[in-house]
């Protein structure tokens, strides 16, 4: 170790001598002791990428897993425990609690790095499926919805993931390297409610409610991709991404940026506006149609089949949210961040269009649904590609965990509102006031926006 270290550039003293965060960085870039405990030795950007590209990879698969598999049966337990009228409180709860975990792990990213953060993340989501397996034992409705509001903090590291894709990427690569990270979520969306059954089976001989099994898969899922992170993400891409900023942007004593600081820096920045928006707004018309999707087709089928064309449109939407996303980050790269975002607008609105006339068509709803998991990838992707690159990277961890809490309620009030819509006015009324929704983003994408920095 000792004559790796030899061969490497060392850091001048005033360096070592600064608090982890604010370590100043001698090409090539050197990773923080304080943070990392690996050896004060050279590091290469290049080399740190490409490491953190296949730990998150592998992690988000791991952390999809665990996400899916409590999410496929969640609305169930809510029925057994609590009833039919609060079985739709137990996503509600995840979304809540995704959105609103993300500022507890944003201050840990923001004064000790992407490693520690995205861990508790996940053992926050480790903790409350934790919580539901036991008031499944207890028989505790508040226990189940509070196990839930944790368990949110899966989806939370899932998706602050995507932007420790990004803190080391060229502006050339952005694009295409955050959506490799979302395209894995792919594999764990499509292979954990395949594994529900296998998960119910495995805790009956234990006494427990078979739809405690995949909450207790998902606790082990979410504790061994916390474990994988603390170990093995060294050195930590955003503090290395630090040390390579320029000297303005890492000022040795300053308190590191929070939310508040975030949204002064997004307010005040066209560029970053657009991406947080569009994130938002994608995720909003997203959960507002899928939500209702499966109530829609429940009206004129029998509860087999409903379950059955349900598992086929959901299947169709999962693949346009995930399968398509390194596509959606090539075109991010090779078109420009605002064209992508504008098409997904337009994917969107053909969406609402296409699954608010379908009827009771059920390949026409697959095709609704389809198109408007392409449209979230879109405007996700290109959003959060333009939303990291526009702002400085002191304060950018605290503007990504500012998108990820607007995404998270915007999500959760579309589909708590979705409900009372497609009540009162049916299901082609909700898709109408969906893409209406769409078109104050339509006009700031439109807008002329001079800092924004788009890579042809």
């Amino acid at each position: 170790m000792a004559s790796w270290a030899a061969r490497g550039r060392g850091v001048s003293a005033s360096a070592a001598q600064r608090p982890v965060q604010e370590v100043t960085v001698v090409a090539p870039v050197t990773a923080p002791q304080a943070a990392d405990p690996a050896p004060r030795a050279a590091v290469d950007p290049a080399r740190v990428q490409r490491r953190t590209l296949a730990l998150l990879f592998n992690t988000q698969i791991i952390g999809g897993v665990g996400v899916a598999i409590g999410i496929s049966v969640g609305a169930l337990l809510a029925r057994d425990l609590a009833g039919i009228a609060l079985s739709g409180v137990a996503q509600s709860s995840a979304v809540v609690g995704g959105a609103l975990l993300a500022v507890p792990v944003t201050r840990v990213i923001q004064a000790r790095g992407r490693r520690p953060g995205l861990a508790l993340a996940y053992a926050a989501g480790a903790l409350g499926a934790v919580l539901v397996v036991l008031a499944t034992v207890t028989r505790s409705v508040p226990a189940l919805f509070a196990g839930m509001f944790l368990f949110g903090g899966g989806t939370a590291a899932n998706l602050q993931a995507r932007y420790a894709a990004v803190d080391l990427a060229t502006p050339e690569r952005r694009g295409r390297q955050l959506s490799l990270i979302v395209w894995a979520t792919t594999i764990g969306a499509v292979a954990g409610p395949n594994l529900a059954p296998l998960a119910g089976s495995a805790v009956t001989g234990f006494g427990l409610n078979e739809l405690a099994g995949p909450f207790a898969f998902s606790a082990v899922a979410f504790a061994l991709a916390a474990g994988v992170l603390l170990l093995w993400l060294r050195p930590d891409p955003l503090l290395v991404a630090r040390g390579l900023a320029p000297a303005p942007e890492r000022a040795a004593g300053q308190r590191r940026p929070g939310l508040r600081e975030g949204l002064r820096a997004v307010a005040g920045n066209p560029a970053a506006r657009l991406g947080m928006s569009a994130v938002a707004v994608g995720h909003l018309v997203m959960v507002g149609v899928m939500s209702m999707t499966p109530v829609r087709i429940g009206e004129h089928h029998t509860a087999a089949d409903t379950l059955r064309i349900v598992g086929i449109v959901l299947s169709v939407h999962i693949v346009g949210m995930y399968a398509f996303s390194p596509v959606m980050g090539a075109l991010t790269d090779r078109l420009g961040r605002r064209p992508v975002i504008l098409g997904g607008l337009a994917l969107l609105v053909t969406a609402c269009a296409v699954a608010g006339t379908a009827g009771h068509d059920t390949a026409r709803l697959a095709v609704g649904l389809g198109l408007l998991g392409l449209g979230w990838s879109a405007t996700m992707v290109a959003g959060s590609t333009l939303l990291g690159e526009s702002v400085a990277a002191d304060v950018r961890p605290a503007a990504q965990g500012l998108s990820d809490v607007v995404m998270g309620l915007a999500g959760a009030g579309a589909g708590a509102l979705s409900g009372v819509v497609v009540q009162t006015s049916g299901y082609p009324t909700l898709t109408l006031l969906a893409a209406v929704a769409t078109v104050p983003l339509l006009a700031l994408a439109l807008r002329p926006q001079r800092t924004v920095e788009e890579v042809a």
